[in-house]
């Protein structure tokens, strides 16, 4: 699968279709309304719809750990219904507008799980990684909005290559670790484990402007109007990564205390 961005979503192949391939699928999607064209406020409104629905399912199982409940079971439900829902996506961008929000619903029960389970552990990590996540994305967008962080092929070559290596890294990792007492050098609260967790945050981060840049590209091209789901949806995926990996480092600094 060939992207430009940590997300499959947001590719050359489906945000470069030419007028021809679209009326191709329109024959074959008939509930999709293509006389309608993506925009650039539809897509933050999508996007906005989407943010609500993971934190209104979120919260549901929050409210649950806190009440008794394990949260194993739909944090994993959730992890893996949402990886597939991803996974279908990215092959069948036209089914977004009904994808999109199954996966914020989905991803929603994961993230609620798993910050009820760092909260318990870290009490106030939640807050504090919901600010970062959020600083983050605001200083990213305004960079990109004032064209101080340029987006040019050479940058993404980098930051494609970079994710590409953490995805890499962090399988072999896991395989490893299911099969033998492998201990990766990314856990436990080493300066190393630290470096290596500030360094995935700024790749993530760098990933953002891959993102926005895609979604412009798709409004200037006058994609068709579901894209406004699948960007949203791909922006969704990259804002869920930054969180984790916030979760983690600030893990790691609280144990360092």
């Amino acid at each position: 699968m060939s992207f430009k961005s940590k997300n499959p979503f947001l590719t050359n192949r489906s945000f470069s279709a030419t007028t021809t391939s679209r009326k191709e699928e329109a024959h074959q999607v008939s509930v999709i309304d293509y006389n309608q064209e993506m925009t650039l406020s539809g897509t933050i409104n999508k996007t906005l719809i989407l943010f609500l629905l993971l934190a209104a399912s979120a919260m549901v199982i929050w409210w649950m750990t806190f009440n008794g409940t394990n949260p194993i079971v739909p944090t994993i439900g959730g992890a893996i219904v949402g990886l597939i829902l991803v996974v279908i996506a990215a092959f069948k961008p036209q089914h977004s507008p009904y994808l999109a929000p199954g996966y914020a619903l989905f991803e929603g029960l994961f993230i609620g799980g798993i910050s009820a389970i760092f909260e318990t552990m870290y009490p106030g990590i939640v807050i504090q990684a919901v600010g970062a996540t959020f600083v983050t994305f605001v200083v990213c967008l305004g960079l990109y909005r004032y064209r101080i962080v340029k987006v040019t092929e050479q940058f993404k070559s980098v930051v494609v290559a970079a994710t590409l290596a953490i995805a890499t890294y962090y399988l072999i990792s896991w395989v490893f670790s299911m099969f033998t007492s492998f201990q990766p050098v990314h856990q436990g609260n080493s300066m190393m484990s630290i470096g290596i967790s500030v360094f995935v945050i700024i790749i993530a981060a760098l990933n953002l402007f891959l993102d926005f840049d895609r979604i412009e590209k798709g409004v200037e091209q006058k994609m068709p109007k579901f894209m406004e789901w699948y960007g949203a949806m791909g922006l969704m995926v990259t804002l869920v990564w930054l969180y984790i990996e916030f979760l983690r480092l600030l893990s790691k600094l609280n144990n360092k205390n």
